[in-house]
C-alpha cells in the first residue's frame, strides 16, 4: 500500500511551538484516519522551523466496508393490528435510505424492535483525505496565532506551501489560499528549491539531498551535540550542554553548523553563572569547560547554514558576546562596590503588591517566618536563617539582576558570599525560588528549603487574603506552582510541619493589612487550595482517586505523613479482605458522623457499663490493640496500623450483628457510641473510610 505525505511549509515557527505541533498533528491524523475507517500501519511526524511533515505508511486505498444493524422503533409501533406498516416503520426505512422490504424485526432485552442492516464504507481514500487534511490542520493549537493579509484564518505563522501526496497522486485541497501540490522547498539558502516530488516515497531523500534539511529532530540534536563535542575538544575542553537550550537550538535550525568562538580571558573573573547566562540566554550559545569544570574562554554557537566566510561570522558572534560580557563586568564591579544595607533600603521603594506593601515589607515578613520555621525544625540555625530571609530579595535591586533577571536569587547567593555571609545564608538565598516547576528540583539544603517555604507561603497568604485566588486557567501569580512547590519541598525534605499552623503564622506576619477576605475565610480557602494541589499531585503519580480522597479526608496538615499514609493505603487496598475491612469500619464511621451532631461524644467509655458479650469482646480487643496502634502511629508505621484492621474486623462485625447500638437506655447507648468513637477517632487518623467506595 502507498505512502501518504502531508507537508505544511510556513515562515519560521518559534522553537517552543514545534514539539506540540509534532504531537498534535500525529494524534489528529491517527484519529481522523481511524474515524474515516482507513487502515494504516503508522503515522510519523517531524517539525523544523519551516515545516511540519507527516508520513502515513501503508495507507489503505479504500475504506473498510462494514455492515451495521440499526435499531428503530418498537415493533408494536411499526405495524398495526392488521400487520400493515405504520408511519413509524415507513419513516424509519426512509431515514435509513432503505426500502421498507429491507426492514426486519429483532428481539432485544427490552423487547422486539424494528431494525435494518446498513452497509457503510467502501469510499476511496482519495475522496476522504482532503477533508482529513483540512481537519488535521484546524486542530493544531498555538499559544499565539497570527492573521495575515485579509484572510479569515489564523495559524502560528503564515503558510507558504502545502505538499499532499498519496502515492504519486496529489491530494487536492486549499488552506489560506494555498493549494496543495507536489512541490516542496528545502533550506532557505543552501537548497531553496522548489522541487516536484514524483511520489511521496521520494520526500525524505529529496529533502536531505537536494534541500539540505535534516528533518528529524533527534538527528539534528545528535548532530549539534557531536559537533559541539568535537569543537570543544579541539581546545581541550568539553561543552556545557543545557538540555532546555539544546531543545531550543534544535528548533531554530534545519541544518546545524556549530562554530567555536573565543572571548578575552579577563572576563573569566565573572561568576560562572553570569558567563553562562550571557552565552545561553542572550546568544543561544553553549559554554565550554575544562576537565576540572572550570569555564574556558570559549563558546559554541549553532548556525543555521554553512557560511562562505566562517571567520567573518565567528568574529561577529564574538563581538556581540564581548558587548554582553563587558556590560556584565560593569554590573559586577558596581554591585561589589555597593552593600546589602544600601540594597535593603531600596527595597522599601519597590512595591510587592500594592495592598501588601513593598519588597522591604515582604523581606521582613519572610525573615519572621524563617525564624518560626527554624524554631520548628532546627532551632540552632534560627539567626542565620532569619538573616537569609532578610537578605533574600536584596539582589532584585542590583545592577546585575536588573539586566539579567534570570539570575535573581543566584546573584544574591554569590553576593552574600562575597560580602562575608555564611555558606548557610548564601546557599539558602541561592535556592529560595526552587522548585521552579513540577519537574524542577527542590532546594538541596535544609536552609534553602525553609526559606523557599517562607517566601512562597508569604505570597500565598497575601494573595488569598486579597481574594486573588486562581480561577480556571488564570493564575497570574503562579500560586498553583508555589503551593505545589511547598508540598514537594516538605515531602522531599521529610519536614514534619503543621501546614495549618504555617498558614496561620503567615497571615499573622501581615499585621494590620486591610484584607478583602476575613482571615479565617482566607485560611479555609487556602487550605482547600492546598488539598486540591495535593490531590492533583498524587493523582498525577497514578494513585487511586478513592485512596487519595480517603487519605486527604483524614487530614493533610502533616504533608509528609499524608504521602506515607497514601502509600500504606494503596498497599492495603490490594489485600484480600480489603472490601470487608473497609465496609465494616465505614459503617462505624457513618454511625458516629450521624450522631455527632446531636450527642456530645468524647470517645471515653466505661467498660463496666457494657453488658453484651459482643461489645465486651470488642472492648477487650480494642484495649489490647489501642496501645499497639498508638505505638505504631508514633513510629509512623502506617502499614502496620492498617494491618490491625483485619484483626479487629471480626469483633466489630460481631458487635454490629449482635448489639443494638441505638437502644432505649440512654446511658448504655452513649457508652456504646463512645466505644465506637474511640475506635473511629484513632482509625480516622489513617483514612476517611467513607471515601473508600467499594
Amino acid at each position: 500500500m502507498p505512502l501518504f505525505l502531508l507537508e505544511i511549509g510556513f515562515e519560521e515557527m518559534p522553537s517552543r511551538f514545534l514539539d506540540n505541533l509534532v504531537q498534535e498533528s500525529r494524534q489528529a491524523m491517527e484519529g481522523l484516519l481511524t474515524q474515516a475507517k482507513l487502515d494504516f500501519a503508522s503515522v510519523r511526524a517531524w517539525a523544523t522551523p519551516r515545516r511540519l511533515a507527516l508520513l502515513v505508511e501503508d495507507l489503505a486505498e479504500m475504506q473498510r466496508q462494514e455492515v451495521e444493524t440499526i435499531t428503530g422503533p418498537p415493533a408494536s409501533k411499526g405495524y398495526d393490528a392488521a400487520g400493515n406498516p405504520t408511519a413509524a416503520a415507513k419513516g424509519f426505512a426512509k431515514g435509513q435510505g432503505l426500502d421498507l422490504s429491507e426492514v426486519f424485526t429483532i428481539t432485544t432485552e427490552k423487547g422486539q424492535y424494528l431494525a435494518a442492516r446498513k452497509q457503510s464504507g467502501g469510499r476511496k481514500a482519495m475522496d476522504l483525505l482532503p477533508e482529513a487534511c483540512l481537519e488535521a490542520i484546524k486542530r493544531l493549537s498555538f499559544a499565539k496565532k497570527m492573521r495575515w493579509g485579509d484572510l479569515d484564518f489564523t495559524f502560528g505563522r503564515p503558510i507558504r506551501w502545502i505538499v499532499a501526496l498519496f502515492g504519486d497522486q496529489v491530494v487536492p485541497f486549499e488552506v489560506a489560499r494555498v493549494a496543495s501540490s507536489r512541490a516542496t522547498r528545502g533550506h532557505r539558502v543552501m537548497g531553496p528549491g522548489p522541487w516536484e516530488l514524483a511520489q511521496a516515497a521520494d520526500y525524505l531523500s529529496a529533502l536531505r539531498d537536494k534541500g539540505q534539511v535534516i528533518l528529524d529532530q533527534a538527528e539534528r540534536r545528535a548532530s549539534i551535540m557531536e559537533q559541539c563535542a568535537k569543537a570543544a575538544g579541539s581546545v581541550g575542553g568539553r561543552p556545557i550542554i543545557a538540555p532546555s537550550l539544546l531543545d531550543e537550538v534544535c528548533g531554530l535550525v534545519e541544518s546545524p553548523c556549530v562554530v567555536l568562538g573565543a572571548f578575552d580571558k579577563r572576563y573569566l573573573d565573572l561568576p560562572r553563572e553570569v558567563l553562562l547566562t550571557s552565552m545561553q540566554t542572550h546568544q543561544k550559545s553553549f559554554g565550554v569547560e575544562d576537565a576540572n569544570g572550570r569555564i574556558m574562554a570559549h563558546f559554541l554557537t549553532t548556525l543555521g547554514l554553512v557560511p562562505k566566510d566562517l571567520g567573518l561570522v565567528r568574529k561577529g558572534w564574538e563581538r556581540v558576546l564581548k558587548a554582553r560580557l563587558e556590560d556584565a563586568r560593569f554590573f559586577w564591579t558596581t554591585d561589589l562596590a555597593s552593600s546589602f544595607d544600601a540594597w535593603l533600603g531600596k527595597l522599601d521603594s519597590v512595591i510587592f503588591l500594592a495592598p501588601l506593601g513593598s519588597l522591604g515589607d515582604k523581606s521582613r515578613r519572610v525573615e519572621a517566618l524563617c525564624g518560626y520555621l527554624a524554631g520548628q525544625v532546627k532551632p540552632e540555625i534560627t539567626l542565620e536563617l532569619g538573616q537569609a530571609g532578610r537578605l533574600c530579595k536584596a539582589d532584585l535591586v542590583t545592577e546585575m539582576v536588573g539586566e539579567f533577571a534570570d539570575l535573581q536569587g543566584i546573584m544574591g547567593g554569590i553576593y552574600a558570599r562575597c560580602k562575608g555571609e555564611s555558606d548557610l545564608v548564601a546557599q539558602a538565598v541561592t535556592e529560595q525560588y526552587l522548585p521552579l516547576g513540577p519537574d524542577s528540583p527542590v532546594p538541596a539544603s535544609l536552609a534553602g528549603a525553609l526559606l523557599s517555604l517562607a517566601d512562597k507561603m508569604d505570597t500565598l497568604a497575601g494573595c488569598f487574603g486579597l481574594d486573588m485566588i486562581p480561577t480556571g486557567a488564570a493564575d497570574p501569580y503562579a500560586l498553583r506552582r508555589q503551593a505545589l512547590g511547598i508540598c514537594r519541598t516538605v515531602m522531599e525534605h521529610g519536614l514534619r510541619l503543621d501546614l495549618g499552623e504555617l498558614v496561620d503564622q503567615a497571615l499573622k506576619t501581615y499585621g494590620q493589612v486591610a484584607w478583602k477576605l476575613e482571615p479565617g475565610l482566607a485560611r479555609a480557602k487556602l487550605m482547600d487550595f492546598f488539598a486540591s494541589r495535593l490531590k492533583a499531585l498524587f493523582l498525577g503519580q497514578g494513585r487511586s482517586p478513592q485512596v487519595v480522597d480517603a487519605a486527604l479526608g483524614a487530614g493533610f496538615s502533616d504533608v509528609w505523613a499524608l504521602r506515607e499514609r497514601i502509600t500504606a493505603l494503596a498497599e492495603f487496598s490490594t489485600r484480600l479482605n480489603f472490601d470487608s475491612d473497609v465496609q465494616t469500619f465505614k459503617r462505624a464511621a457513618n454511625i458516629i458522623r450521624k450522631q455527632a451532631a446531636d450527642l456530645k461524644l468524647s470517645g471515653a467509655y466505661d467498660r463496666a457499663g457494657l453488658v453484651e458479650p459482643a461489645e465486651l469482646a470488642l472492648a477487650d480487643a480494642w484495649e489490647q490493640f489501642r496501645s499497639q496502634f498508638d505505638h505504631l502511629w508514633l513510629e509512623d508505621n502506617f502499614s502496620g496500623a492498617l494491618g490491625m484492621l483485619g484483626e479487629l474486623r471480626p469483633m466489630v462485625s460481631s458487635f454490629f450483628d449482635q448489639v443494638m447500638v441505638m437502644c432505649e437506655d440512654q446511658t448504655l447507648k452513649l457508652n456504646r457510641l463512645n466505644l465506637l468513637k474511640s475506635l473511629v477517632d484513632r482509625l480516622g487518623r489513617m483514612a476517611d473510610f467513607a471515601a473508600l467506595q467499594i
